[in-house]
């Protein structure tokens, strides 16, 4: 089974998954947090920042763009097919409230009608494979059906599959395998899927279940288990050492890209995820999300990589 990362906006950077797949090698790929162009149809300094060819080279990576505009899409599509990439990624499953009220990602689930036309628009010109990131609906899994109707009526290069709505965000347990499996009966786009499967016991039952699924994608696993590909691919787990050495590389990296202070907000947004790995750690990781002061962020996280007990799984 392939085993690739998906999109965390502020987590799965450039900087992150030059410094990941350096040290912690066995996934299969990477797709970028979203681009989201405008009518001025110019990369800007931090889209090039993120998806300059020289800032992924050696890793399989693919960009994804959020829009509403078949234009705005063709162009970005364009520019970075220019750029050597094989193939994009169509957001239509971001849940966020701001991205939903400008009637983007999952905001489109709400219009079929218009996320048909984008689909038509898009497909009819495009000289780039497109995947396409999607939810099952936007307040019930009972619209999943008309959605895939109209997925279908595309050559959509992947279907990447998150079983729940976008009014379910992510709560636990609100994930839906019967429109799972109802989009492996009636799916014409392979599919892909994503959705809470945080560790390797988790990846093996979903295999066990379904032996004939291809592509998996994990986000927040991979974002709170660095060494999770690696285990998928049958490697060790992380020791505090490998930890300490990812975290310090990557701090230094971001200093580097980003200047100290943003630099330790970026990783602030990672420590969200990576704290699930130790015990005990709430009330260090409150400190560290009031901290302004860089020497105070590295000594807290130093505290945590040094001290804290460490869980056998995020």
């Amino acid at each position: 089974m392939r085993y690739v990362f998906g999109p965390m906006e502020g987590v799965t950077t450039s900087t992150f998954r030059r410094v990941h797949g350096a040290l912690f090698p066995g996934c299969d790929g990477y797709y970028t947090p979203f681009i989201s162009p405008t009518c001025d149809h110019r990369f800007t300094p931090r889209e090039l920042r993120e998806v300059g060819p020289e800032r992924n080279a050696g890793l399989a990576v693919i960009p994804q763009i959020l829009v509403k505009n078949p234009e705005d899409f063709l162009w970005c599509a364009a520019g970075l097919a220019d750029m050597g990439y094989p193939e994009v990624n169509l957001n239509i499953g971001c849940p966020s409230a701001t991205v939903t009220a400008k009637g983007k990602g999952a905001g489109l689930l709400r219009t079929p009608e218009l996320l048909d036309a984008l689909l038509e628009g898009i497909f009819s010109r495009s000289e780039i494979p497109v995947s396409v990131k999607t939810r099952i609906g936007y307040t019930s899994p009972e619209e999943f059906p008309a959605l895939l109707a109209i997925y279908n009526r595309y050559p959509i290069h992947a279907l990447i599959l998150h079983p729940r709505t976008r009014q379910e965000m992510y709560a636990p347990g609100t994930v839906h395998p019967e429109a799972w499996e109802y989009a492996l009966r009636e799916s014409r786009a392979p599919l892909i899927y994503n959705g809470d499967l945080f560790t390797p016991g988790d990846a093996a039952a979903f295999a066990e279940r379904y032996p004939a699924q291809e592509t998996v994608m994990l986000c927040r696993g991979g974002a709170g288990d660095p060494a999770l590909f690696r285990r998928l691919k049958g490697g060790p787990a992380a020791d505090r050492e490998e930890l300490r050495l990812f975290h310090d590389t990557l701090f230094a990296a971001y200093r580097e890209d980003l200047g100290a202070l943003n630099g330790m907000r970026r990783m602030k947004e990672l420590w969200h995820y990576l704290i699930s790995r130790f015990e005990g750690g709430e009330r260090l990781v409150k400190k560290m999300a009031r901290t302004q002061d860089v020497n105070e962020y590295a000594d807290i996280a130093g505290t945590i990589l040094r001290e804290l007990p460490m869980r056998t799984e995020a």
